[in-house]
């Protein structure tokens, strides 16, 4: 890593009050160079609800001084009711937070510092609301960075995968959102007044995890903010970034496929990080200076070659054995200049199976409830147990289908997918498909995987229970990879009914029957000189080594009291247990005397013969202090289910110096539409 501290511009910094259509004001920070009100620079926007003062101040303070230094204004704004912002929050990305960024684009483009021309980055919530605003068009937002984001809020995001409840995420990370959302306003920015904001934001809380459930297909709410919906209506320059062990690397790709403006794609071995930020897995690359040559493209006129660059940049992978962590992944950069397509047919009757056949001729599929307690982390952050342990205990577990010893390497890039003709014996079921690379020893490395909620077979806005024992063919979509399977080893497709805790189970057991001579895997493949005229560059793909600005000086505070993640199985009742410390890494003691402090633990229960034992927990405990001043958020989220309905129990309490500030409880009992 390069810290740079010798800009070509000096710079200012300023904090300010944004005011939006309706009186509220939003809280902004804004690095700039000195002079640029005689000089005026296009201005950059990250938009967020994870508060600047303190949650992302690290973050903030490794690229935002680094952009204005290059000739930007580069400003982080705190959503509406969060941080050290007015108002309240109640969900996310709605009507009111968007319009809420159109106004504060608008603001930006008309201050005397500003050339008028803007631009919006973000990873995360900054990348989706980046893309969401972007599809309202404001005239001066000209460009967009989006990292780590989806362009699907249904079917790519915390809360649905394949159709399916997210088990993992979607309880946990509305959790966190409820603890995240009840923090209070900094008095060192709002003054006396914190506490009648902090009020007016605790008497607003609802959970936002009974509002997901109540909308358990594709409808309006999910709609809403999904550019998939209407890519035409995007006209903004966009690069999209994304990691291979990022769960939203997809949308890199149906971006640079259906976006119809300038549009670059770069897909690197990262997680859920900024490509500059040297955490697990690497190599990290210099992300802020590849963003800077975009920004001069497309807010100040100039041609940086970016253009000329392949329409996907992508790290294909080497391939590796098992770990929860890669300090650097080996690989090489590729180029291609079209979305890689599938062309590689691979029938299942051809592969060997772990089952054996009915007389029929059909590959039963029933797995235990526990199946997908080694699927690894939803969101890898860079932390040392994200990644998937070896799946040899998971494979054992589901059915398999293994190819013969590979004569050659295989590149695949892209979407693999599985279509399956199969029956099932009951209306409500799940099927999970994960790709794996076996070792000559035996050890298998999770590739890609996919999910579908067979009630969504015949599309995500409707559910439609299956006949019992009826024969369909149905597409299961897996996660895009870039990935070289070596000689001599095998490919493994596994397929299980069951994946806890990622995919919240049906109310019953179910029996699949699969027709392995009506059964394929598809794979695209990365070769050079392909049938279908694509063309792949496997050389000259090149990037600066990491550079960011001088870090902020703070101290960390103490780590969690346990371990990040915990397997734990009780023989005699069969009850699988993993335990997870998310590690945000929040806690810190920052340089204006600010304490804050964060505990988090996130529990998933099942029996191995009983989908109905299913709980998902997740508690939060916060504390921010600055010398007299202090404020602490406790909460707890709970997720059960009946055959009919899911209940959910959730628990707010909050205090100050004073004593107890809001205590408040929720029980929520929704309807099992189709999940």
């Amino acid at each position: 890593m390069r810290i740079r501290t010798d800009f070509p511009r000096r710079v200012v910094v300023d904090d300010v009050w944004i005011p939006t259509r309706d009186g509220t004001r939003l809280h902004a920070r804004i690095w700039r160079p000195v002079d640029a009100e005689v000089d005026p620079v296009p201005a950059l926007l990250e938009y967020l609800p994870y508060r600047k003062d303190d949650w992302t101040a690290v973050r903030d303070a490794q690229r935002h001084p680094w952009y204005a230094g290059h000739g930007y204004a580069s400003v982080r704004v705190d959503l509406r009711g969060s941080g050290s912002s007015e108002g309240v929050m109640v969900d996310e990305y709605t009507e009111v937070e968007l319009a809420d960024g159109v106004d504060v684009v608008h603001w930006l483009a008309e201050q005397p510092w500003c050339t008028g021309a803007v631009g919006m980055f973000g990873i995360s919530w900054g990348g989706f609301n980046s893309l969401q605003i972007a599809a309202l068009r404001p005239e001066p937002l000209k460009a967009v960075v989006t990292a780590c984001s989806t362009d699907d809020r249904y079917d790519n995001d915390v809360h649905y995968i394949g159709g399916a409840v997210l088990g993992i995420d979607m309880p946990a990370w509305a959790g966190t959102m409820q603890a995240f959302t009840a923090r209070p306003p900094d008095p060192a920015v709002v003054g006396e007044r914190w506490r009648e904001m902090w009020k007016e934001r605790l008497d607003a809380a609802e959970p936002f995890l009974a509002t997901w459930l109540s909308h358990q297909e594709r409808d309006a709410y999910w709609c809403h903010g999904s550019v998939c919906q209407d890519y035409a209506s995007v006209d903004a320059a966009v690069l999209a970034v994304g990691g291979w062990a990022d769960p939203y690397r997809d949308t890199v790709l149906r971006l640079v496929e259906n976006l119809p403006g300038p549009v670059r794609g770069i897909v690197g071995p990262w997680a859920h990080r900024y490509p500059d930020i040297e955490l697990p897995p690497g190599p990290a690359i210099g992300f802020l200076q590849e963003t800077l040559r975009w920004w001069d493209q497309w807010l100040k006129g100039r041609d940086t070659g970016i253009m000329d660059e392949p329409l996907l940049r992508v790290y294909l992978q080497d391939g590796v054995g098992p770990a929860t962590a890669y300090p650097r992944r080996e690989g090489r950069w590729v180029g291609v200049d079209a979305p890689p397509s599938t062309r590689r047919v691979i029938p299942l009757s051809g592969l060997g199976t772990s089952a054996l056949a009915e007389p029929d001729g059909t590959v039963v599929v029933r797995t235990p409830q526990h199946t997908g307690v080694d699927a690894g982390r939803f969101f890898p952050f860079g932390n040392p147990s994200d990644l998937p342990p070896d799946q040899r205990a998971e494979d054992g577990r589901s059915v398999c289908f293994d190819s013969a010893p590979l004569a050659e390497p295989l590149p695949v890039l892209g979407r693999p997918a599985i279509t399956l003709r199969m029956s099932c014996d009951v209306p409500r079921a799940n099927v999970v498909a994960r790709l794996c690379d076996v070792a000559p020893d035996g050890s298998s490395t999770l590739v890609s995987r996919g999910v579908l909620n067979l009630m969504k077979r015949h599309g995500r806005d409707r559910a439609t229970p299956w006949p019992p024992d009826q024969v369909e063919d149905v597409r299961i979509d897996l996660t895009a990879t870039g990935y070289v399977l070596p000689a001599g080893h095998r490919l493994r497709l596994a397929v299980s009914t069951t994946y806890w805790p990622w995919v919240w189970p049906h109310g019953e057991e179910a029996t699949l029957r699969i027709d392995t001579a009506g059964s394929a895997l598809r794979l695209p493949l990365c070769e050079d000189g392909a049938p279908d005229g694509q063309r792949v560059t496997f050389d000259g793909i090149v990037f600066d080594e990491p550079e960011q600005a001088a870090p902020l000086e703070h101290r960390p505070g103490t780590g969690g009291d346990g371990p990040e993640r915990m397997v734990t199985h009780v023989v005699d009742t069969g009850e699988w247990t993993v335990a997870v410390d998310p590690n945000y890494g929040g806690t810190r003691v920052f340089p204006d005397g600010l304490h804050y402090t964060e505990r988090a633990r996130e529990t998933y229960r099942i029996r191995a013969d009983d989908p109905l034992s299913a709980t998902a927990s997740s508690e939060w405990h916060i504390d921010l202090s600055r010398g007299e001043w202090r404020a602490s958020i406790h909460t707890v989220t709970e997720m059960t289910a009946t055959y009919d309905d899911f209940v959910v129990e959730t628990l707010l309490e909050t205090s100050d110096s004073d004593g107890v500030v809001a205590k408040r409880e929720w029980r929520h009992r929704i309807p099992r539409t189709s999940a």
